[in-house]
């Protein structure tokens, strides 16, 4: 699953609305990835821990000439998957079930009264056409 997939899996929750959905994904990503710039572990219950890892210089070896090469220090982003995510993807704990989104409620507009007034309008246009036709046809004659 993608950023895309993950927004469009979440949309339903958000009245369907893409845009807010990727927009709570974007705040949460965010928020996390400065969390860790600072240094400091994010820990979500029952999903895991992302932490800031310091990798020291190193020799590796170029895969290509064999050449001797140093490695220079680094820091990564660590992620430990809490023992509730093992447990689940192992098979020995069972999922619960899926929150169901919110139902959408639609506002009731109120167009009714434009609609027949639009009608009316036409009602006499559509009378007073034959009428000016019969007019016309009396005055060429």
């Amino acid at each position: 699953m993608n950023k895309t997939q993950f927004i469009a899996s979440l949309a339903p929750h958000f009245n369907g609305s893409k845009k807010e959905a990727a927009h709570a994904v974007d705040i949460v990503f965010d928020s996390i990835v400065r969390t860790i710039h600072k240094g400091e572990d994010v820990t979500i219950n029952d999903f895991g821990k992302f932490k800031k890892v310091d990798r020291k210089a190193r020799k590796g070896r170029n895969p290509f000439t064999g050449e001797t090469i140093q490695i220079k220090a680094s820091k990564k982003v660590r992620f430990l998957p809490a023992k509730a995510l093992k447990e689940t993807i192992a098979g020995m704990r069972k999922m619960e079930p899926a929150p169901k989104p919110a139902p959408v409620v639609k506002p009731v507009a109120k167009k009714a009264a434009p609609k027949k007034a639009a009608k009316k309008v036409a009602k006499k246009a559509k009378k007073s056409a034959p009428k000016k036709a019969k007019k016309a046809a009396k005055k060429r004659k």
